[in-house]
């Protein structure tokens, strides 16, 4: 078995396609190497699924879903010699725009399908004992996710939504932050660390980051004004944000953030209750991903049959 295609029915643009589990099984008889779909059943179960993968020889293992989707399946597949294989269906999909993974299901999955494919190790990040593998944050973006995490439907247009009710709403995340021997008091609209150089959506926050580079970006927003807030904006698309007043940005594989009390935090969009003190880390090239571009080595071709069967999925 080469190929294990892990489903989150659940998550983003899934929940409005019924008929993709059938489809995707479809794909999956028709792939060279052999393929199965496993269909996740709960919060966790993604990560149990990709463990049992890498334990029964696949050297694959897709991703169906979102942000939250592509982190369980990685942790399940942090050290293995299997590869992720990403097929965004998300809201955000961060590391997948990051690694120019196709957009398209039908291109993802060919990707996948494709012993030929190139595959690239990168680094993850870990923070209260919890890995992630494009971005954390504190403040804002924390009490984004929160709200729409608990939406019925998603999309860019319910993010933009909730993030205005947070935005109107907003409290000013109050902590240390400490890098080498840097030591230095935040009030800051949110922190965030990044392993690439976006949130999802295009929305650079952390121009130039790289995800094997060995560190990890912060991105702390000490502007609060809805004016200053608003002349930031721009640098979401263009570089210019890293060296924007209000922007505090620091590059290193270790940061300690000290609150005065605990609070929420988010990996990779996920929410959770963290302790006061959160020392994030840098895992370096920790995972192996497929992506788009020169393979290493001569394969053999793409099986035809599974590309054939692609091409004609929306």
């Amino acid at each position: 078995m080469r190929t294990v295609l892990i489903l989150n029915p659940h998550a983003g643009h899934n929940q409005r396609r019924p008929g993709l589990r059938q489809q995707l099984r479809e794909f999956a008889a028709s792939c060279a190497g052999g393929a199965v779909v496993e269909v996740t059943e709960g919060p966790g179960h993604a990560r149990e699924l990709a463990r049992g993968a890498v334990q029964a020889g696949a050297e694959v293992v897709a991703a169906v879903g979102g942000d939250g989707t592509m982190n369980e399946v990685a942790q399940g597949l942090l050290g293995a010699p299997a590869a992720l294989a990403l097929v965004p269906c998300g809201s955000g999909n961060g590391l997948a725009l990051h690694l120019r993974i196709p957009r398209s299901l039908a291109g993802a999955l060919r990707l996948a399908a494709n012993p030929a494919a190139a595959v690239r190790e990168i680094d993850s990040g870990e923070v209260a004992g919890l890995p992630f593998f494009n971005a954390m944050g504190i403040g804002l973006d924390a009490e984004i996710s929160r709200r729409f995490n608990g939406l019925a439907r998603r999309g860019l247009s319910a993010y933009l939504r909730v993030g205005w009710g947070a935005w109107r709403e907003r409290r000013p995340v109050h902590c240390t932050l400490e890098v080498g021997a840097e030591r230095r008091v935040l009030a800051a609209l949110l922190v965030s660390v990044l392993n690439s150089d976006q949130y999802g959506n295009h929305a650079r926050v952390a121009p130039g980051a790289q995800v094997d580079d060995g560190r990890l970006d912060l991105v702390a927003v000490t502007a609060s004004g809805a004016l200053s807030v608003a002349r930031l904006l721009p640098g979401l698309l263009l570089d210019p944000l890293g060296s924007a007043p209000g922007v505090l940005r620091r590059s290193a594989g270790r940061f300690v953030l000290a609150r005065p009390a605990p609070g929420p935090l988010h990996t990779d969009g996920e929410v959770h209750a963290g302790p006061a003190r959160l020392e994030v880390v840098i895992r370096p090239r920790s995972l192996r991903v497929l992506v788009p571009g020169v393979p290493r080595r001569i394969a053999a071709p793409i099986d035809q049959a599974a590309r054939s069967f692609a091409l004609l999925i929306p």
